[in-house]
């Protein structure tokens, strides 16, 4: 199986102007829609982190769901949903951040990582680091202690790896 960042690279697609003029959004439907890059994704993901032994994965709504629950699979782990505000049905714990185009609130159920438990944080795309650093706060506040950071791409201009100092972050394709 192949996994170079050029190869899987090739399969997200810029989108120009999304969610607002002068954002170029990278999407990464198209990497999900092809099998093997789907699978390369997921499995690159889990092999960089196999050695931390997670307890549990952290999947940032809605993309990293697609990816952190079968990366949680994979490693043996638990799955936690990190939703938008409003959307998890029993008591939560919730982080206001900023993103490169506005501002969101993260939240997960209150009784979703045990006191200890070791939690892999899980997203499609690190961009500014506010949503990245919103979810390892939550994982903290609830006791677990971040095992890393994996993302499918990187965007390195955008300054979100500075924003998780002593934070493992693996990303398998970078955007300068």
């Amino acid at each position: 199986m192949r996994t170079e960042s050029g190869w899987l690279k090739d399969r997200i697609r810029d989108v120009p102007d999304f969610p607002r003029p002068g954002v170029v959004f990278r999407d990464i439907t198209p990497l999900l829609r092809d099998p093997n890059a789907f699978r390369a994704a997921v499995d690159a993901l889990a092999s960089r982190f196999a050695p931390a032994r997670p307890d549990k994965v952290l999947g940032i709504e809605a993309r990293g769901f697609i990816l952190a629950a079968p990366v949680a699979y994979r490693l043996g782990a638990g799955f936690v949903p990190a939703r938008k505000a409003g959307k998890l049905p029993s008591w939560v714990e919730g982080r206001e951040y900023d993103l490169e185009y506005g501002t969101e609130r993260l939240e997960v159920h209150a009784d979703a990582i045990g006191e200890g438990e070791s939690v892999l944080v899980v997203d499609d795309v690190i961009a500014t680091g506010g949503t990245a650093t919103a979810a390892c706060e939550l994982v903290g506040r609830l006791g677990g202690t971040v095992a890393g950071v994996g993302v499918v791409a990187e965007l390195a201009a955008l300054g979100g790896r500075e924003r998780l100092p002593g934070v493992a972050l693996e990303s398998l394709v970078r955007f300068d």
